[in-house]
């Protein structure tokens, strides 16, 4: 397998700077008109916390892989403001939209985690011409009583001394933001009927949606709803022994997934010069 190059940025927006990390293979690479991945990372993620999954998805797709740090998270700006009920989708047009004019990215593959996987859904519905495929990993599809539950749960665990140490490492002074906009957010009233139902009804492109059985934040409610809805061809993977985080309880076989859904749904797009960096 090709060996990787990683490379950092930041990407200045009228809000403040978004932090950009690229996994480019430095041989074996497909053409240059081959779609990227852009990862979208969960509710208390960040850049680091993907830890070495892009280098490995990088050098099996033999594709960049490109994560950021949404604003408020990890090394991007940061936030005082509470989410609006709508920051699902308003990701699309906003940090998500600045990314790819930046980049230059013509084409691309939505992969995305946990929120970050509905973010993904919200981009390849608003870019259906540019997203060649969208990949889930542990998303929701809505306000489920198991995914209230797991938010509760941590909520508490997050209130014990020293907890709230566990988000500093990645996040710094963003912490308490990072926290609270996630429970504040989740388990606020004006957000129990949140449904991405519409968003996945114009999804176009083939989705590979990926869910462990024991996810404590969901059921398998969710992935059936992404590989239902959409128009194009669809894949669910329901991985046994697995939770909430399968790229790290499981990352090769999360990496093999990606890469055969790839090899069989993706065929050679002319996308125009990709100019990534």
């Amino acid at each position: 397998m090709p060996s990787v190059s990683a490379t950092e940025r930041f990407i200045s927006t009228s809000d403040g700077e978004l932090f950009v990390k690229s996994w480019t293979p430095v041989s074996g690479i497909k053409p240059a008109t081959t779609a990227p991945v852009v990862l979208f990372h969960d509710s208390l993620g960040s850049v680091e916390l993907w830890r070495d999954f892009p280098e490995l998805l990088a050098r099996s797709l033999g594709r960049q892989v490109i994560a950021y740090d949404r604003p408020g998270f990890g090394r991007s700006y940061a936030r005082a403001d509470a989410l609006e009920s709508d920051f699902i989708i308003s990701e699309a047009t906003g940090p998500f939209t600045a990314i790819l004019d930046e980049l230059g990215i013509k084409g691309f593959i939505a992969f995305g985690h946990s929120v970050g996987g509905a973010m993904a859904a919200v981009c390849a519905a608003t870019f259906p011409d540019r997203c060649v495929a969208l990949i889930t990993e542990a998303a929701q599809a809505f306000v489920e009583d198991l995914t209230v539950k797991g938010i509760r749960d941590a909520e508490q665990v997050f209130a014990q001394d020293g907890q709230i140490d566990r988000l500093r490492k990645y996040h710094g002074e963003k912490a308490d933001w990072v926290l609270r906009a996630w429970t504040g957010t989740w388990l606020s009233e004006n957000f129990q009927h949140w449904t991405l139902n519409e968003t996945l009804s114009r999804v176009s492109c083939p989705v590979l949606a990926i869910h462990g059985e024991n996810d404590e934040f969901g059921t398998a409610a969710h992935p059936e709803l992404y590989t239902s809805l959409p128009a194009g061809p669809c894949v669910l993977e329901l991985l046994n022994e697995c939770g909430h985080v399968p790229h790290r309880e499981k990352p090769d076989v999360v990496v093999r997934l990606v890469s055969d859904f790839v090899d069989e749904y993706l065929v050679p797009v002319a996308l125009g010069d990709q100019t990534n960096h």
